[in-house]
């Protein structure tokens, strides 16, 4: 029954079973998660407190992916944000020490586009939330009802149920 959890996911978040506060904090971390580069720790991070936090996975997997498709597109303008962050002059001694402290360099904060598309993350992350909340509250109103009523999505949900019990 493993293989059937991202699938229970995905049934309740197109059944509207979340609020749309839960849904809207997943769908912004995972945003975060999709813009930073993947072969940064800073990502991981995004994706582990997606996953540790109260939030709807399937929305946030979701904008993971979305903005990942989406951020190359970034790249140019998080380049920028990057490199005007790290040749600032008073800046210097906070990168230097930043640099020297165990497990951050693995973070690859010193390469403009990480750290551009991090901030740029983190910027976007309460209005993506703000913005969201409505979509998915207007959202759960329309379909949630329609769609918790098709047969596939109840066999999924009560495989969910089912799963308790063995």
């Amino acid at each position: 029954m493993g293989f059937l959890r991202p699938l229970r996911f995905l049934a309740k978040a197109l059944a509207a079973e979340d609020s749309p506060r839960r849904m809207s904090a997943g769908f912004a971390l995972g945003m975060l998660a999709g813009l930073v580069p993947k072969s940064s720790l800073l990502s991981q991070a995004a994706l582990i407190l997606l996953a540790l936090l109260n939030v709807n996975l399937a929305a946030g997997y979701a904008a993971a992916a979305l903005f990942s498709l989406l951020s190359p597109a970034l790249d140019p303008l998080t380049h920028r944000l990057g490199r005007s962050l790290l040749d600032a002059q008073a800046l210097r001694p906070l990168w230097s020490s930043l640099y020297d402290a165990p497990i951050l360099p693995w973070t690859r904060f010193n390469n403009t586009v990480v750290l551009g598309s991090f901030l740029l993350g983190l910027a976007l992350l309460f209005p993506v939330y703000r913005a969201a909340t409505p979509l998915f509250a207007r959202y759960q109103e329309r379909y949630g009802a329609r769609i918790r009523k098709w047969k596939l999505i109840q066999l999924l949900l009560g495989a969910e149920t089912a799963g308790r019990f063995q």
